[in-house]
């Protein structure tokens, strides 16, 4: 392969990772035969489209055509490119990388300097150091005794503290720019993760500054492990009680649920994903033993996290605080996740306690009685305008009540949610606490209804950002391209056939752009004698588009089978193309010369310095 690694050092990679693990940490997989199935995450996907196979190690979506080894699914997953990819997983299984030589070409410095591009893996690492940084700081005697009172006030354990690598930034405004400095770490790469602020001119600039200071530190992870990200507590009540890293390439607090590392396995047990407004809520419930919690990063439920939730759990279940502002929260939270087809509950802990309080009072029990009895999405809306209706006096109030309400049955209605019957049991019931005919109220409900379509469409074209776009193949028209691609069906999976192909076909017989570079890159592994799997052959190939493409010629060929008289009338087919276009050019060089030998004669013979115009 063509890049910054040996071809041995990748397969070493893919052969020490097994992509049902990896695929499994961004999608609930089950088990389907000899395969295992999941919702694919390349599209807005509602039935599980996507196959992923652990003898073969490929995965393959039958619905928007992703497709290829563990390589691609990160690739296209995370965004990243091929040798990112390659690190990613080499750091997954603890194999040390040796990059070949590899240099930028030189632009000679001609026109705009081109943007730093920023490695996501090489943030992840500068956030690892950081976080040691920050968990070392909390251990020290004097300078995290404050910080390690405030831990045990709040009943965090020390196993809990390890656990979710809860750390201290000190009160030094400079504490992270000195230990970094020390370790001559890269502070732009500091800056770049947003764990400094102020612009990097060289390591004496003095105009940097750490962005968290006097704060306990809670490490916030990617479903796989990654630091991603912090969130930072004020020890001292200066400033906001809470901040997050800004967003990077690694972070957006809209679309991260802290604790999903911890918590994915149960919620794909249980079906159930339980979340919580804050980190120390979610983790007091790991620590009392409630698996299944994850908590929103000082924002309101977004649509990115109910795209997240979707793909682990069945159902979920919302514990706000029940204060005004945690049931406005909630509200909200129950509209975004009724859109994205998840099984929507509402509960909330006794006035005046927070999950966390909560729990340290009633323990496991008491937490799982809340949340068995949570209330349906609609019977809370209900509730809710019944109150509303009830305590407003004006008309404008009352309006806004059951607008709220006809909003969350349309978007139940656009998702699937609600059924006929119940339907006209809800019509009903507006009915008779508005004083409108039903007739008006369905009006009504269809108008918001075309408005819920929208949105979801909206929606679908939103649930697959920071994912590479699945591309579309052009296979080529026509009988020949038909045998070119029938050809590379059958010898991705019988690659023993080769040796009927060899030394009568080649690469260069293929004119389809796409089936020239498969053909390329299957012809020379097959040419080195190697018995070649197709997890192999993906192996050899940085592009996502050209994965997508042999893993589907793969999947084609095997659904067909019957090798080895189709790669004969595919042999068969290609060879007489190819002798139609030698004739073809040998009419045209003929017809060529006989037009030339025309126009010298009608010169009178002149030009006899020009090939072809000699007699």
């Amino acid at each position: 392969m063509a890049g910054m690694f040996d071809n041995s050092v990748v397969l070493e990679v893919q052969q020490a990772t097994d992509i049902v693990d990896v695929i499994g940490e961004h999608v609930s997989l089950k088990k389907k035969g000899r395969e295992m199935v999941g919702l694919c995450p390349f599209h807005d996907d509602h039935r599980p489209s996507m196959n992923v196979n652990p003898v073969k190690q490929i995965f393959k979506c039958f619905s928007c055509g992703a497709g290829g080894d563990v390589f691609k699914f990160i690739q296209m997953r995370e965004n990243l490119t091929f040798p990112q990819a390659v690190e990613r997983l080499a750091e997954r299984a603890n194999i040390r990388l040796q990059k070949t030589e590899y240099r930028r070409q030189n632009t000679g410095g001609q026109g705009p300097e081109q943007p730093e591009e920023v490695d996501p893996n090489r943030l992840a690492k500068a956030n690892a150091w950081a976080a040691k940084y920050f968990q070392k700081t909390l251990e020290d005697v004097e300078i995290g005794k404050l910080a390690r009172d405030y831990v045990a006030e709040r009943k965090i354990s020390a196993e809990s503290v390890k656990k979710w690598q809860i750390g201290l930034a000190s009160s030094a405004p400079d504490g992270l720019i000195n230990a970094a400095k020390a370790q001559k770490a890269p502070l732009k790469l500091l800056e770049q993760a947003g764990l400094i602020v102020g612009q990097v001119q060289d390591l004496s600039d003095h105009r940097l500054a750490d962005k968290f200071v006097n704060r306990l530190m809670f490490t916030i992870t990617d479903v796989t492990g990654r630091v991603i990200g912090f969130g930072g507590r004020t020890l001292d009540e200066n400033g906001a009680k809470y901040i997050n890293s800004p967003t990077t390439v690694l972070f957006d607090k809209s679309n991260c649920l802290y604790g999903l590392e911890q918590a994915r396995h149960e919620i794909v047990a249980t079906g159930t994903a339980v979340v919580v407004e804050g980190y120390t809520d979610c983790i007091m419930a790991h620590q009392f033993g409630c698996c299944n919690v994850v908590a929103t990063l000082g924002t309101s439920l977004t649509a990115g996290h109910g795209r997240m939730l979707r793909r682990y759990a069945k159902k979920v279940v919302l514990v706000f605080d029940s204060d005004v502002a945690g049931m406005e929260a909630a509200n909200r939270a129950l509209d975004v996740c009724l859109a994205q087809r998840l099984d929507i509950k509402l509960a909330s802990v006794p006035q005046g306690k927070d999950p966390c309080d909560f729990l340290l009072a009633a323990g496991k029990e008491g937490f799982e009685r809340v949340v068995n009895g949570a209330a349906d999405v609609f019977q809370f809306k209900w509730d809710r305008l019944t109150e509303k209706f009830g305590k407003e006096d004006t008309l404008a109030g009352k309006r806004a009540a059951v607008e709220e309400y006809l909003d969350t049955i349309a978007t139940g209605l656009q998702a699937g949610k609600i059924a006929e019957i119940d339907l006209g049991l809800r019509v009903n019931q507006i009915s008779r606490i508005i004083g409108l005919d039903s007739r008006q109220i369905n009006a009504e409900l269809n108008r918001r209804l075309g408005r819920a379509a929208r949105a979801a469409g909206y929606a679908r074209g939103q649930a697959t950002r920071g994912n590479l776009a699945v591309q579309a193949i052009d296979y080529g028209q026509g009988l020949a391209a038909a045998a070119q691609r029938e050809m590379l069906e059958v010898l991705l999976n019988e690659p023993a056939l080769y040796d009927s192909v060899r030394g009568k076909i080649s690469a260069g017989a293929f004119d389809v752009p796409v089936l020239a570079q498969v053909a390329a890159i299957l012809f020379e592994a097959l040419d080195a004698g190697a018995d070649v799997s197709l997890n192999q052959i993906l192996a050899r190939v940085e592009s996502v588009e050209l994965g997508n493409c042999i893993t589907g010629l793969a999947q084609a060929g095997h659904e067909k089978g019957n090798f080895e008289s189709r790669l004969a009338g595919a042999m068969e087919t290609i060879a007489r193309y190819q002798a139609q276009k030698q004739d073809s050019k040998l009419g045209a060089v003929e017809n060529e010369s006989d037009f030339l030998r025309s126009k010298h004669k009608n010169a009178g013979g002149q030009n006899r310095h020009i090939v072809g115009m000699v007699e």
